[in-house]
């Protein structure tokens, strides 16, 4: 048995945008961040289309003076149709296949022990990471 053929195309594809969705960039780009700060931790929120939870190694570091970096690989996807052949992604509009790192400070410095990662399933990374020198409360 062949192994299924993989199609490469050179379509020049057309997209339109109405509303709220004319208003930002085709394509959910990786590495855009958002940060929170509450009186003991900061929260930052880094995008991460494409990459899932179980199936890439995502490595967060993060150092004492509030330094973040995050490293990854982007996935290549391919796609296979009912007739058998896999279709390779032509990448046009989001993050290329590969290795990636996000490199980005805090406001502040922190304790890079007490941190809390999360992986939500949108592609978002969350991470509550506590503020140096503040006591955190006993949870009840």
């Amino acid at each position: 048995m062949n192994p299924p053929e993989i199609h490469h195309s050179k379509v020049i594809s057309h997209v339109f945008f109405t509303g709220s969705a004319k208003q930002g960039t085709p394509g959910p780009p990786i590495g855009l961040v958002d940060i929170g700060e509450s009186e003991i931790a900061y929260l930052f929120r880094v995008s991460l289309p494409g990459i899932h939870k179980n199936l890439n190694k995502i490595k967060c570091e993060i150092q004492r003076e509030g330094r973040v970096c995050i490293q990854g690989v982007v996935p290549e996807i391919a796609i296979p149709s009912d007739s058998g052949c896999l279709y390779r992604m032509q990448v046009q509009q989001l993050c290329p296949p590969g290795p990636f790192s996000i490199t980005f400070n805090l406001p502040g410095q922190v304790d890079p022990r007490l941190f809390s990662p999360k992986f939500r399933p949108d592609g978002i990374f969350e991470v509550v990471v506590v503020k140096l020198g503040v006591r955190v409360p006993a949870s009840s």
